[in-house]
């Protein structure tokens, strides 16, 4: 199973390889000690609840309050496979019993911000929670443990997850950036505490929040990671609109945005401060996507579902968003270039992959008139209100709709409402989506695709069981080339057999910041290295 690990990150870590600039020289100096870091966010977390949540409107201002089991080396963040303990001890473990057990050591060094000590307890009711909540408290990522039969703490200072079946999926998945762990005393009490309220282990204490302006943390003196954090602490200031994040930064007001920049506004900062500005760019591990709301007519048929795709012409969007957006590669549902990611001639096969948008469009309207679907209408297409990527993919999509005679109007709401509209009311026609995983980690990434009854992060409330049973083949192989022809399988089934939801283009990572920040390295995912712990000002 190593030997098939290492040849699927390999492959992977080829895709991600793109150009890093100007950031390694940080590693050669001696890092200074004080100094605030200012950062602006782009959004406003819905709740503080990291296991409820998935955006980078959270882990940004509140992730570097908690501490991980395990997390992507923060030295190393490109890699896929440099994991390492946070509260564990040493290495991450290897697994024994023929790979179904892995058994974690807790450092006896770690304190929750209020002073009572971290134990194994702790981490157990955390992955309890995350793994299997009690009914009424959402997990944004329990699909990703349907290996997991049990987790327990035979003592103080040891959990045990002990596994149905042996996966390489595992541990990558235990390294989510959302994994917070929470404190057990507080959850038997109440496990929605953590929604409004923040006691972490983490880098920085929580100072202050001011809605709609900022977020303060200041240095943890009892951080379990001894020497560390450097600074003094941080500010996320909130700002919606891009451009007043971008003169920010211009203005020295902001060091950084770490979530990143269209190309227009990298060349802006770079033209204006030359020497002063860094950029660091890489491939992202997030997917724009639409979904169309299956309980909804005319979306419940299958026909007008396959016309809103075929509709889209994602190799011309390519060429055309990515001079303005933040999104570039078109690819399916799995990373681009992952082993287990269709090929582009496979993906041509799809349809609203096809390179013929002629051909696409003359198919999407056939669809659409034997559908019946009333063409006179104008339906409801919710967008998120964030403008990199969400609002201008939107504004391209509709009119790529139009073309085929399918009118919608955009409601565009900030994260907080438009996520209660996708996961409570439901009050929409189709919806902008993103698929925005962390560790590059198709075999759980792809749970999103799942039946709604199996996935808390599908939105398009459709059951597809042969989708569910080609997932629960896939997950238990260890053998790619076995995985892949699943992965197809699935993929065809998502985007066009079935027409269940649609992605339409991957991302691309451009983050400049102020040549001052140090320490900090690009990752593929805008959610992960983002405890802040290994930052420095050169000032």
């Amino acid at each position: 199973m190593k030997s098939i690990r290492r040849k699927a990150v390999c492959t992977a870590l080829a895709a991600i390889a793109f150009g890093i600039s100007a950031a390694g020289s940080a590693g050669a100096q001696t890092p200074k000690r004080g100094g605030i870091l200012e950062f602006v966010v782009p959004d406003e977390p819905p709740s503080y609840d990291g296991h409820r949540e998935g955006t980078f409107a959270l882990i940004h201002p509140v992730g570097p309050f908690y501490s991980l089991l395990i997390r992507i080396n923060p030295d190393n963040p490109s890699s896929l496979t440099d994991i390492v303990c946070d509260v564990c001890v040493g290495k991450v473990p290897a697994p024994t019993d023929d790979n179904t057990t892995y058994t974690f050591k807790i450092r006896g060094d770690v304190k929750f911000h209020t002073g009572e000590k971290l134990t194994a307890q702790d981490v157990v009711a955390t992955y309890k929670k995350i793994i299997w909540p009690p009914e009424g408290v959402r997990s944004q990522r329990r699909q990703m443990y349907s290996m997991v039969e049990s987790v327990n703490a035979p003592d103080d200072s040891t959990v045990v997850f002990k596994l149905k079946f042996a996966s390489n999926a595992f541990i990558p998945a235990l390294a989510s950036p959302f994994n917070w762990i929470y404190q057990k005393s507080v959850l038997d009490k109440d496990m929605h505490w953590y929604e409004k309220n923040i006691n972490g282990s983490g880098p920085f204490i929580f100072k202050e929040r001011e809605a709609g302006a900022f977020m303060r943390g200041e240095r943890n003196p009892d951080y379990h990671h001894k020497g560390l954090p450097y600074l003094d602490g941080f500010k996320a200031i909130f700002a919606k609109k891009e451009s007043l994040r971008v003169q920010a930064i211009r203005g020295d007001r902001a060091a950084i945005e770490f979530r990143g920049f269209p190309p227009a506004a990298r060349d802006d900062l770079v033209k204006a401060l030359g020497k002063e500005i860094t950029v660091q760019e890489s491939v992202w591990n997030c997917g724009i996507s639409f979904v169309p709301n299956h309980k909804r007519k005319p979306f419940d048929d299958v026909r007008v579902r396959r016309a809103l795709t075929l509709a889209v012409d994602r190799w011309g969007g390519s060429k055309y968003l990515s001079k303005i957006a933040l999104v570039k590669t078109v690819g399916g549902i799995t990373y681009p270039g992952h082993a287990l990611s269709p090929t582009n001639e496979e993906m041509q096969q799809i349809a609203g992959w096809w390179p013929d948008i002629k051909k696409s469009r003359a198919e999407a309207r056939r669809l659409l008139k034997e559908s019946g679907a009333d063409l006179s209408k104008e339906y409801k297409f919710l967008v998120r209100g964030v403008d990199q990527p969400y609002k201008i993919v939107a504004t391209w999509l509709v009119d790529q709709w139009k073309q085929v005679g399918i009118n919608f109007k955009q409601e565009t709401h900030p994260t907080g409402p438009y996520l209660n509209i996708l996961r409570q009311t439901k009050e929409f026609d189709v919806s902008t989506d993103a698929s925005c995983n962390y560790v590059v980690n198709p075999l759980v990434d792809v749970t999103k695709y799942l039946s709604a009854d199996r996935s808390s992060i599908q939105y398009g409330q459709f059951i597809d069981r042969d989708v569910d049973a080609a997932y629960d083949k896939m997950i238990r192989l260890t053998d790619v080339k076995e995985q892949r022809k699943l992965m197809l399988d699935i993929t065809k089934l998502t985007l066009d057999t079935h027409a269940n939801q649609f992605s339409i283009l991957w991302w691309h990572r451009i983050v400049p910041h102020r040549s001052y920040v140090k320490g900090w390295k690009i990752s593929p995912s805008h959610h992960m290295n983002q405890h802040l712990d290994n930052v420095w000002l050169d000032k």
